[in-house]
């Protein structure tokens, strides 16, 4: 009996109709296991993943391979963007296994749960020295019937492991620190094609936000030019939608060319903030485009009817990869003629051998067109052509740390760039996380439909969402937001905090797994601890409230071993460190909306690392307005740090000239 039907994750529903007799991950599956003294067979991967549906087809929709997995294995389906932590705790058991990771998952693991074999896809047949799935399953099955003992030696020493592999906790990140953690970025720099290693390459956010503010505090060209040549590489690729906006999740190729094809909240909301403060430092008006672009693709394709924000759009359309997004000449002939074809297919990159599979190519825009009417036009005409094809699936599901990363960066840049839809949206999102993601049982991790899930939120969740929090309040002046922020990091710092140093990734009354996962490595997006050090900043630097900032400082220790030794994946951690060296600085724009609007754009448009800003009327019960006014009728900023204020200002010129004073 295949039990997902219900199941709230489009993941999970991908897969209710397969033979295979899968449970969701719950106490119920566990004890079922126990009961037969089978070992579980655990699947993990996501609705946007390719490599999952390629797997599910060849072998979860096959009926003798379902049969020998129903007889054999107690087998649990999981959404890894569902439940983080059981990723998380099985990732682990897999890379010390195998040396590396990815999805589709596979482990196998004892009725207690305990991992002892582990790989990510297997092809139905033996192909390249990897051996068929079905190989994989007799191999298994017949270990747990013939050599268990053999079986729980292994899986006891995979646990030691994992219960050993607790990140160290080091000292602050002083200057010195943050200046090596730029010489190691640069080494690995890709001076031809930007980026940081080689294929494939992902947009690495975190770490160009943190040469950002490098770059802000210090003046460093170096760290600027890191960020602009992968900002400018990674936009002009064909990563980058250049018809509709938005990127993809990485490049196969180091020159940012041919992406997996796949799009992801999470990648759009950080790489969305990077060039929004790209373009504050430089004036880039590429960097200008992109957010705007990026930002209305969020809106127009990303959106839910509830006004939060969808995971993903699938890399598949039709059957192949990409089948969406790429073009060949003719195609490009019969939608624009001759001419528009001729000249577009230069401009874009698009040749007859194609830059992908089948003779297409993905589109590039490596100069900007010669001609900007055209280049409207033309777009147009491929973009109506565009919506005629079969449309990539939607994973619909709200999560909450992503659309918290999505909240930050559009309210952010709806004041910036004078978008009041982005910052409508920012707000509008956020009220949905409060009601319905934060139940009476706490904060939840997804939504579907405007129904909250069932799986409790992670440390991420925590911490983005409260980040996002702080940000509507910053551009609406509700003090109702700061005390949404305070509440979920009360919990932090007295259910997450770990007495050793730094927060477990999951609450003190969470689920019990094999072990409690802790990494405050940064992935794809913001470990749990470093998007719970960018909140906690952030609320102490409004409130003045030192308890947060000493738990800030602890998660930043926490991440110092990684960040000063691996700092690509400490790029937020780093980020944070740069923010509380610059203070950091704690901006107040007084006022009605009407008189503040210039004066708090101005505010936002100071590259200062970390600066909070709050616009908000006189007398708003924030403790950083205190004893806050107006000067001379006129709205007023007061810049300050550990709420010791500089003199009012009035004006973005005093603004701009008493921060670099």
């Amino acid at each position: 009996m295949n039990r997902l039907g219900n199941a709230t994750s489009p993941y999970l529903q991908q897969h209710k109709d397969n033979p295979v007799d899968w449970w969701e991950w719950s106490a119920e599956a566990l004890a079922e296991a126990q009961r037969l003294s089978k070992p579980i067979l655990l699947s993990v991967g996501y609705s946007a993943c390719h490599w999952c549906h390629v797997m599910a087809h060849e072998s979860f929709e096959d009926a003798a391979t379902a049969a020998y997995m129903n007889d054999h294995f107690v087998n649990i389906k999981v959404d890894r963007e569902e439940r983080p932590d059981i990723d998380a705790v099985y990732m682990r058991a897999t890379q010390a296994m195998t040396g590396q990771g990815g999805w589709p998952m596979t482990c196998v693991l004892t009725p207690d749960g305990e991992p002892f074999f582990a790989g990510t896809y297997f092809p139905p047949e033996p192909r390249q020295g990897t051996p068929a799935f079905t190989q994989v399953l007799q191999a298994l099955a017949e270990a747990w019937k013939d050599r268990r003992d053999e079986v729980l030696t292994v899986s006891k020493d995979v646990m030691s492991h994992l219960g050993s592999a607790i990140d160290p906790t080091g000292g602050a990140l002083g200057p010195d620190d943050l200046d090596a953690a730029v010489a190691e970025l640069a080494k690995g720099y890709d001076a031809d094609a930007g980026g940081f290693g080689t294929s494939p390459k992902f947009p690495p956010s975190m770490v160009l936000e943190f040469l950002l503010r490098h770059a802000a505090r210090t003046g460093s060209q170096e760290s600027l030019d890191l960020v602009s040549g992968t900002c400018e590489a990674m936009a002009r690729g064909g990563m980058y939608d250049q018809l509709s906006g938005g990127f993809a999740r990485y490049s196969v190729d180091r020159f940012w060319r041919v992406p997996h094809f796949e799009k992801m909240l999470y990648d759009n909301a950080q790489l969305m903030r990077v060039y929004l403060h790209w373009w504050r430092q430089t004036g880039s008006p590429l960097a200008e485009r992109v957010v705007r672009e990026t930002g209305r693709f969020m809106l127009d394709e990303l959106r839910t009817p509830e006004g939060a924000f969808a995971s993903a759009l699938d890399a598949d359309s039709d059957g192949h990869e990409g089948t969406f997004y790429v073009w060949n000449p003719n195609q490009l002939m019969r939608t624009l003629g001759v001419d528009d074809g001729a000249w577009s297919a230069q401009l874009l990159g698009v040749s007859g051998p194609g830059t992908f599979e089948r003779g297409f190519s993905t589109l590039q825009l490596r100069d900007d067109p010669d001609d900007a009417e055209r280049w409207e036009r033309v777009r147009g005409r491929l973009l109506e052509t565009r919506a005629g094809r079969t449309r990539p699936a939607r994973d619909d599901k709200v999560v909450a740390s992503w659309n918290g990363l999505a909240i930050s960066a559009l309210a952010e840049a709806g004041v910036l760039l004078d978008e009041p839809d982005f910052t409508a949206a920012a707000v509008t999102a956020a009220e949905l996380l409060h009601d319905v993601h934060l139940t009476p049982g706490g904060l939840v991790r997804t939504s579907r439909d405007g129904v909250a899930g069932g799986n409790s939120a992670v440390l991420e969740d925590h911490g983005s969402v409260a980040e996002a929090f702080v940000a509507v309040l910053g551009v609406t002046g509700d003090t109702v937001w700061l005390d949404r922020a305070r509440a979920l990091l009360d919990r932090v710092v007295d259910h997450f905090a770990d007495p050793e140093g730094g927060f477990f990734d999951t609450a003190d009354d969470a689920e019990t797994l094999v072990v409690r996962p802790k990494d405050a490595s940064d992935n794809a997006y913001p470990s749990g601890t470093s998007a719970a050090v960018h909140a906690l900043i952030a609320v102490a630097a409004v409130t003045g409230e030192h308890r947060y900032r000493a738990a800030a400082e602890s998660g930043i220790g926490s991440a110092a071993v990684i960040a000063t030794t691996v700092p690509r994946f400490a790029g937020w951690t780093l980020a944070a460190a740069e923010a509380m060296l610059a203070g950091p600085l704690e901006v107040a724009v007084v006022g009605d909306v009407a008189q503040r609007a210039a004066l708090h754009r101005a505010a936002l448009h100071l590259a200062s690392p970390g600066a909070v800003v709050v616009a908000g009327d006189v007398g708003l019960d924030v403790p950083l307005f205190e004893q806050r006014g107006l000067v001379d009728g006129d709205a007023a900023a007061y810049v300050c740090e550990g709420f010791v204020c500089r003199r009012p200002v009035t004006t973005a010129e005093e603004l701009r000239a008493v921060v670099s004073g």
